[in-house]
């Protein structure tokens, strides 16, 4: 297995990054979760990348955060912890601003995660916990093993809850729902999952690399812009009123009609073949 806590792979247009900590569960600690940030500004600015594919290694998706907070011993060679260590960079003295300010500079990952403007997919097996349902619930697509098991975990063990938790649940199950989820943290089956609204397609366990895949590729076929422009609309659907998104479809419709790949879709449309979209 790779030491490194965030593995990225590029295929034809689809970023897959994959949480690395396998023999935690995949719960982000400090390291990771700086990793995890990195990746999402990488991703935004990765035009190469159409889809964006996040997932767990090993059994799970993610546990949640590593609320154990012992920081982890680096071996040399030979097996042994480093007798000099790493010169570290100045950190800002420990207060409740520097915790606050910390934690919402990692947060970012979620926000962009959210927010690029590319579609995204979770491909989600095993234990979804905590940060693991807020990044879940953050993707456009949730792809589910009949594995899967989903608890928001917070209130167990005294977390209020963060990584836009209360945002992402609330709009995607309703406000109901949601408050049931975060104050009684009850664990939910895939199947239960799926009822609620929380799964977008639920397939056995040995066809979620395969099943994901091809939601995957037929989104990284579809046309960029257009994409771009859709989520958006749909981005701001959540809180705008029916004026503001009235105006921004206007805009955004005008403007995908001047692409390109419009033009592409219509031709190939006429001539009964699949549209080949450059994202211009």
């Amino acid at each position: 297995m790779s030491e490194e806590l965030l593995l990225e792979q590029l295929d034809d247009g689809v970023l897959t990054l994959t949480l690395n900590r396998p023999e935690r569960l995949n719960a982000l600690n400090p390291p990771l979760l700086r990793a995890l940030r990195e990746a999402m500004e990488r991703a935004t600015r990765n035009h190469e990348a159409r889809v964006v594919v996040i997932t767990g290694a090993g059994r799970a998706f993610c546990a949640g955060g590593d609320i154990a907070g012992k920081p982890e011993k680096t071996a040399d060679a030979a097996g042994e912890a480093p007798t000099e260590p790493k010169p570290e960079k100045k950190r800002a003295p420990d207060s409740v601003a520097s915790r606050i300010d910390w934690l919402r500079g990692n947060m970012e990952a979620v926000r962009l995660l959210q927010q690029m403007e590319k579609p995204t997919i979770a491909m989600i097996r095993g234990a979804t916990v905590s940060v693991g349902m807020a990044l879940a619930a953050a993707c456009d697509f949730r792809v589910v093993s009949e594995t899967a098991s989903f608890t928001t975990g917070f209130a167990k063990v005294g977390f209020s809850g963060d990584y836009g938790a209360s945002y992402f649940l609330t709009r995607l199950l309703g406000t109901a729902k949601a408050r049931e989820l975060m104050f009684l943290s009850d664990m939910l089956d895939a199947q239960e999952a799926q009822r609620i609204g929380l799964v977008s397609q639920l397939v056995a366990d040995a066809e979620l690399e395969a099943q994901t895949q091809v939601l995957a590729r037929r989104l990284a076929d579809g046309p960029p812009v257009t994409y771009r422009f859709m989520k958006k609309n749909l981005n701001a659907a959540v809180d705008g009123s029916l004026e503001q998104i009235l105006d921004m479809e206007a805009t955004h419709m005008v403007l995908s009609s001047m692409t390109s790949d419009q033009r592409e879709a219509v031709k190939a449309f006429m001539e009964k073949r699949k549209p080949q979209f450059t994202g211009s």
